[in-house]
């Protein structure tokens, strides 16, 4: 897929971690991904921002928890809107809250933290210089984002109302996030996108899908709703003993699923990503999956 310059209201358009030692962050992603970092914040401020980059492209960041914040790694998404401090009103409406009011990053943009009504925290991104992920569904690169949830029918109605997100439902039962009009969108940025989609039996309307929802059971009691990162990969099998390597935990090993391979890795200092292979012809799983429920 060309590389992006910007993305349009609803998607989501980057992602970083903040991390305790972020300059340890930074030799563990750069070894795991071959990112090249530049820490874009002035001499003499009082963190860090690292942004990694793919042949000059950014693909995230690695930041410095800000003050006050819990001391824990963390993978944070972002979505792009028209204004962060609009999207404030609309969160508040729903029943959201506020972790950071909208505040300006420089000549970057202007941008927030807020929480859902569980308490799953994202970001939201109005643009000025820059434009999200350049770089995305290649190796070490942006991939897909979840919202990880207790309470999925909740979930529909609050980002429904701020983002105008409704959902997409697959055979064996899972669920996605779609915003209308979004396949037009990449159809203009990658002609043939749809029937692309249609040729390895993508479901209609996939082409809206902006990321997917992940129900947790009762069965996980310790797992908060949250935000997720998938990043891409060549191979999930060989991505999960490197990162092993590098001090890295492997949280789920490699294994197949609906239309990737894929496998969850905690960093050294914690958070958590999963990184993903795609393979086409595991796209069957997912009906086998279905069959298998019902029998």
């Amino acid at each position: 897929m060309p590389e992006r310059d910007g993305y349009i209201p609803g998607v989501p358009c980057w992602v970083d971690t903040t991390q305790p030692d972020p300059e340890a962050a930074v030799a563990f992603y750069r070894d795991l991904f071959g990112w090249e970092f530049e820490d874009v914040l002035p001499p003499g401020s009082e963190g860090k921002y690292f942004t990694a980059r793919i042949r000059g492209g950014d693909v995230a960041a690695v930041g410095s928890i800000p003050e006050g914040a819990p001391q824990a790694a963390t993978w944070n998404t972002y979505v792009w809107v028209d204004s962060a401090d609009g999207t404030a009103s609309e969160v508040r409406g729903a029943g959201g809250g506020a972790l950071r009011e909208p505040f300006d990053v420089g000549d970057s943009g202007r941008m927030a933290v807020f929480t859902d009504p569980e308490g799953a925290a994202f970001c939201v991104w109005q643009a000025k210089e820059h434009k999200g992920a350049r770089i995305v569904n290649e190796h070490g690169s942006l991939n897909f984002n979840g919202l990880n949830t207790r309470d999925p029918e909740g979930a529909k109605v609050f980002y429904g109302a701020v983002f105008g997100w409704r959902t997409l439902g697959l055979p064996g039962g899972f669920q996605m996030w779609t915003l209308p009009g979004y396949g037009d969108h990449l159809e203009t940025i990658h002609p043939g996108i749809r029937k692309q989609v249609a040729d390895v039996g993508g479901p209609e309307g996939f082409e809206d899908v902006v990321a997917s929802i992940v129900p947790v059971g009762d069965d996980q009691p310790d797992v908060r709703p949250h935000w997720g990162v998938t990043f891409a990969v060549d191979d999930a099998d060989a991505i999960a003993e490197k990162a092993a390597e590098l001090g890295g935990k492997v949280v789920v090993s490699p294994m197949d699923a609906p239309w990737v391979r894929m496998t969850v890795i905690a960093d050294p200092q914690g958070a958590t990503f999963t990184a993903s292979k795609y393979v086409p012809e595991n796209r069957d799983l997912a009906t086998q999956a279905d069959t298998t429920s019902a029998s």
